[in-house]
């Protein structure tokens, strides 16, 4: 079994091959021969005192092994604690799915990975992969295919109904879900070059995750206990805000207060992890498994995976020594999983405005399968990537002045760079806001000249998405209030659309939507698939691949469509299944 690489391999050479005309044939030949060795390993020559290992890191070395045993024997007694009380049993596949977990990662820090890999290479590449590639191609994918339609059939009409949905409603999904492929291999840029086995591994992978979530208990249990972890750990910003204002301002439950001392707290905290590797770790992980399973290059792979951990703009920074390398097709890829996905940093946002965690988590993983799929037959693969067959992850010049110089100071500079954020996300909602009533009024202003005493935007655009809100299988009385939020959602944001939301839910905006239409709605508004999202996308991706700025604002209308209609994807998925 393969092995990711963790590379921060300057791009120099790269930019010269191709600059000379060679696409990439030797650099693909041997990928092996680009991998930078990891900063853990570098040696030192003594030249720089400051660069020599301290004691402290010498003793751990030394001691490693010992600590490492310990841990996992701590970590088993508290698996074993929580699993015999009665207060925490209730909770045993969440405890033992994690448990396990880190128990088997620290296992496999001394125990060889080809322990695991050679008996499964023996038992998979006779048995499976040897006879499934003699088969033909159009054999096989039509037995893809096959699996691809059963699933969808099956979650659609094989699970009880509920008291909100029928099977018409269901039905619907289904119809809207074979519609929106129509319209992406409809509008190709190169429909003979679409790489159908990542289509349907990308539409399943959607579907199944949908499944294991909202029709499995321990699918549920697992993602909940995600999103409220995430929820409780984004939370504890909320005592810092508390020590500025007070618990009385707290308890309001202003955005200004609340949201932005969520956002500062969690990015100063996730420049931390990647100072100490984790946050590389974890995306390295996400990124091999899609990698592995839908044959995009690595830099895709990467940005996909992180898309949901760390938003649009930044999880191109990871792989930026390649981004000026990528095709057009890889560009597409990149912008449309940022547009189809929401960050961490504002899941806490969405949280404070009463939409379910679990909703808002599994919205953001169902969409960086689709994102590839959509993406991957909108806009095929023509050239050759740099990163076909590795996963890179750029970890940036350690030996540069800017660098943190230990996990506070990390941690300490995120929290500036939090606050940038928080202040670009500020300025951002209020400048947008006040510019959609700006259009509005005008809007009204004219409309009033026909007898229409309220056109506004969202008025005109419900009525263009009435039909793509159809097909998500909304109620029919709530078609025209769920079609205005999206229209909300894409002119001005996500922010705006998800306090609409919260004032209908609490009946300060027409009438309160029911179950179905508020599970369709939440779905269906978790992406930053918007036009202030865009000219950010566009801004950061050509400040990264100056020589690729066309490419990128010539593609970067037909990504956020794409983003726009994965999330409704998911939504219509979700309204599948409830």
């Amino acid at each position: 079994m393969a092995t990711p690489t963790l590379t921060s391999e300057p791009a120099a050479a790269l930019i010269a091959s191709r600059s000379s005309g060679s696409i990439h044939k030797e650099k693909v030949a041997d990928p092996e021969a680009h991998v930078a060795k990891d900063v853990s390993s570098e040696s030192y020559d003594g030249e720089d005192p400051e660069e020599a290992p301290s004691a402290l890191s010498q003793f751990y070395a030394r001691a490693r092994p010992l600590v490492l045993a310990a841990l996992a024997l701590v970590i088993l007694g508290w698996w074993i604690s929580a699993t015999v009380l009665k207060a925490t049993r209730h909770r045993w596949i969440v405890q033992t799915l994690w448990a396990w977990f880190f128990i088997i990662v620290i296992a496999f820090r001394f125990i060889p990975n080809s322990v695991v890999t050679r008996p499964v290479q023996a038992v998979w590449v006779p048995c499976v992969q040897e006879p499934w590639n003699k088969l033909p191609y159009r054999v096989r994918l039509s037995l893809g295919w096959l699996a691809l339609i059963g699933t969808v059939f099956g979650s659609a009409f094989g699970f009880k109904l509920t008291s909100n949905s029928g099977y018409g409603d269901r039905a619907i999904s289904v119809l809207g879900l074979f519609i929106f492929q129509c319209g992406f291999y409809i509008t190709s840029h190169s429909r003979k070059h679409i790489p159908w086995p990542t289509v349907i591994v990308g539409l399943f992978a959607q579907q199944a995750i949908a499944m294991f979530v909202l029709k499995s208990g321990a699918g549920f249990s697992i993602f909940k206990w995600i999103a409220f972890l995430a929820s409780d750990f984004l939370a504890q910003a909320l005592s810092g805000a508390a020590f500025f204002f007070d618990q009385a301002t707290v308890d309001k439950h202003w955005f200004f207060v609340n949201t932005l001392s969520s956002i500062i707290f969690f990015i100063a905290f996730v420049q931390m992890m990647y100072y100490l590797g984790v946050m590389q770790w974890l995306i390295r992980g996400f990124a091999w498994f899609f990698f592995k399973i839908m044959n995009i290059s690595g830099a895709e792979a990467v940005v996909a995976a992180a898309s949901p951990f760390i938003g649009q703009g930044e999880s191109a920074c990871l792989v930026k020594p390649y981004v000026d390398l990528m095709t057009a097709s890889e560009i597409h890829l990149t912008m449309t999983s940022g547009f189809s996905t929401i960050a961490g940093s504002v899941l806490s946002a969405y949280i404070a405005l009463g939409v379910p965690p679990e909703n808002l988590v599994t919205a953001s993983v169902m969409s960086i399968p689709a994102s590839i799929a959509i993406s991957k037959m909108r806009f095929p693969e023509l050239e050759e990537p740099v990163t076909r067959g590795r996963v890179v992850v750029d970890r940036g010049d350690r030996s540069g002045k800017d660098e943190p110089a230990n996990a506070l100071h990390a941690f300490s500079k995120g929290a500036l760079f939090g606050l940038i954020v928080a202040g670009q996300i500020l300025t951002n909602v209020l400048t947008v806001v006040s510019l959609v009533a700006t259009i509005n009024g005008l809007l009204t202003w004219i409309g009033k000249g026909f007898g229409i005493h309220a056109l506004t935007l969202q008025l005109i655009l419900r009525y263009v998405f009435y039909p793509v809100t159809f097909f998500l299988s909304v109620p029919r009385h709530e078609i025209l209030t769920v079609s205005e939020l999206l229209a909300t959602k894409l002119v001005a944001n996500e922010f705006v659309a998800y306090l609409d939301l919260q004032a209908i839910m609490k009946g300060e905006a027409g009438p309160v939507l029911s179950e179905r239409g508020f599970t369709i709605a939440s779905y269906a508004l978790c992406g930053f698939a918007n036009l202030g999202s865009l000219g950010i996308q566009i801004g950061v991706l050509s400040a990264l691949a100056p020589s690729r700025a066309r490419v990128i604002a010539r593609i970067a209308g037909s990504a956020m469509i794409c983003g726009f209609i994965s999330t409704l994807q998911a939504a219509g998925i979700a309204g599948m299944l409830v």
